[in-house]
């Protein structure tokens, strides 16, 4: 059977040293946002998520957002390279987990990067941004290592925010959702859907058509809910004020086989 596990780490004590590009810095409270972490850690562990928490990293501040470490296709783990590089010693932990789990792992290499915030998956079909975080290169290597799995890679422009996640998610019938002025591309994808608020474009697939989102979109939640879906509301503010966002916070494996 299926199973769903997510790949999680818990706050360095020094998140609040974290990189900001596209936002003012602003003061993060490391005791709420610890709160914060265990609070979305319940969350998932309260829909079915069997929780992972891979090795934490004190000395890499950004290291709670782990789903940047790495990209997972059907039963292949491909190690991240951080455009930015302070954070490319995130990965030896993340890879020791994937390993345990059984995944087959690749590796992203010199002068590639990639960051798994810029991969989203819908179906067979893997959107990668290319932008601050993720270059040409490391497209081609990820082309490579899941086209012979099935993907079909399609790469996007970002150059309004961090990552591609940073701007678009998707809904559980595939319908990719983003607030409209921070898109480069809407036309790319089949069915856009504009949302109201920046912190609303961000949604993980909890199952059974509840969407884990922030709490600092409440409109967006309304219509979501008018669409038939049941969001689930988390406060993470202190992460936003890193450009973090409810996908960051884990890796998410739906096609492992226990």
């Amino acid at each position: 059977m299926p199973s769903q596990k997510a790949l999680i780490r818990r706050p360095s004590p020094r998140l609040a040293e974290g990189l900001v590009t596209h936002i003012e810095r602003e003061p993060v409270d490391a005791e709420l946002a610890m709160q914060q972490w265990e609070a979305y850690v319940g969350v998932l562990g309260a829909h079915g998520w069997e929780t992972i928490e891979v090795e934490p990293e004190d000395d890499c501040p950004d290291s709670v957002f782990v789903e940047d470490t790495v990209v997972v296709f059907r039963n292949v783990a491909l190690i991240a390279r951080p455009g930015a590089e302070s954070r490319r010693e995130e990965t030896a932990g993340v890879e020791e987990a994937v390993a345990r789990l059984g995944c087959s792992v690749n590796w992203v290499w010199e002068p590639g990067t990639l960051e798994g915030g810029d991969v989203l998956k819908i179906g067979d079909t893997v959107y990668v941004g290319r932008g601050g975080r993720t270059n040409a290169a490391g497209i081609q290597q990820l082309r490579a290592a899941f086209e012979p799995l099935g993907a079909r890679v399609v790469p996007v422009p970002v150059s309004k925010v961090l990552h591609l996640k940073s701007a678009v998610t998707a809904l559980p019938d595939g319908t990719v959702i983003g607030h409209g002025p921070l898109v480069d591309t809407p036309s790319l994808f089949p069915r856009f859907l504009s949302v109201p608020e920046e912190s609303g474009a961000h949604v993980v697939l909890l199952g059974g058509g509840k969407l884990l989102m922030a709490a600092s979109a409440p409109k967006t939640a309304e219509l979501f809910a008018d669409l038939g879906h049941e969001p689930v509301l988390v406060d993470i503010s202190e992460f936003e004020k890193l450009e973090g966002c409810v996908t960051c916070l884990s890796v998410r494996l739906r096609e492992l086989y226990a």
